[in-house]
């Protein structure tokens, strides 16, 4: 059992609340911008709002000085600016769902896809923030490293060798002059974070405790540092193009557009055109353009009475048999299927379980 004596205890958890409330809002909640929903000694909910949509934020208190957030985000752009960053906060994101971009104030960006990591010091100031698909579902993990460094050192002496991760060491590794750490997806990291999507109720204090330290002893392991990722320069207006491109696309799901004639509506060459989409939405344009269109097909069918040959023109094949074939590929259903099994249960969430 880990002791302090009084007086510690009353500093400890002094600083620990204003670390709970305060930078947890205003550093990674971005301040003003997050409403507190639900507030409570073992779980907190915020919610986001801004014209783009809303995001919802469920925290739940790890150790002393370590939050971890559950993030459900329906938006496409997010807020950037943190008041007073601080060096020992340091942030560790993961992507199980959806897609982020940030911008950091010397003009590289980061973009994170399904599965990815990233660890970052607040130190490093974002421009802007991007869902470039719309929605975002991660998990992120707030460290006010001098705490929970000095109660992660207490429980290592408690439990035995071995368990201990210098946080300081880890930041100053990964996150070297205020970098940002990236690590695409791996086995090592599904394994760590797919439990803590699925962590049992009454299980969760317990459950989060074990699987914090179990990453940051993976992340503190040298090696680690080896298989991380450049952060890349992103030309912004290339960037900003290419999000034109794709409104153009999916304004003209009824037509079909060669690249070769989309990149010369908008000048763009066509090798950097691909290279920037992918980058950016995490695809090919005809990838994400079909997927895309079965998107908005299955919204019609559930939400309108237009008949399957209709929906099929609307979104760009004048073929209603072949429309079938790949709606059925992606959904496992027929449209005709499709629409008598969702209309029924009348969820507008299906969508997102794709």
């Amino acid at each position: 059992m880990i002791e302090y004596n009084s007086q510690e205890k009353r500093d400890s958890l002094s600083h620990v609340r204003f670390a709970d409330e305060e930078l947890i809002k205003t550093q990674v909640l971005q301040g003003e911008s997050a409403q507190t929903i639900i507030q409570g000694e073992n779980c907190s909910v915020y919610k986001m709002e801004n014209e783009t949509g809303e995001g919802v934020i469920t925290r739940y208190p790890v150790f002393p000085g370590i939050e971890l957030l559950y993030d459900d985000i329906h938006m496409s752009c997010g807020v950037a600016h943190r008041e007073d960053p601080r060096a020992d906060l340091l942030e560790i994101n993961h992507c199980r769902l959806g897609r982020f971009e940030c911008e950091f104030s010397d003009g590289s960006a980061v973009y994170l896809g399904e599965g990815d990591l990233a660890v970052n010091v607040m130190t490093n100031r974002t421009r802007e923030t991007w869902f470039p698909l719309s929605h975002y579902h991660g998990i992120t993990i707030a460290v006010d490293i001098p705490v929970a460094d000095r109660v992660l050192r207490q429980v290592s002496e408690a439990l035995g060798e071995g368990l201990y991760c210098d946080l300081f060491a880890m930041r100053d590794r990964l996150c070297a002059c205020d970098s940002c750490f990236i690590m695409r997806a791996t086995e090592s990291i599904q394994h760590i974070f797919s439990e803590l999507y699925h962590a049992p109720e009454d299980l969760r204090a317990g459950y989060f405790k074990l699987k914090v330290m179990e990453l940051f002893l993976f992340l503190g392991s040298p090696e680690i540092t080896a298989r991380g990722e450049e952060r890349p320069y992103v030309d912004r207006t290339q960037v900003e193009q290419i999000k034109s491109v794709r409104q153009y696309l999916v304004e003209h799901l009824d037509r079909r557009i060669t690249l070769q004639a989309l990149s010369q509506t908008f000048s763009f060459p066509l090798t950097s055109m691909k290279k920037c989409f992918k980058e950016v939405y995490g695809t090919t344009i005809n990838a994400y353009l079909q997927s895309y269109r079965i998107h908005t097909a299955a919204g019609l069918l559930r939400e309108t009475k237009l008949d399957v040959t209709e929906i099929a023109g609307k979104v760009g094949y004048q073929n209603a048999s072949k429309f079938s074939e790949v709606f059925r590929q992606y959904t496992g259903h027929t449209p005709t299927e499709y629409r008598k099994t969702f209309c029924l249960i009348g969820a507008d969430s299906v969508l997102r379980e794709w």
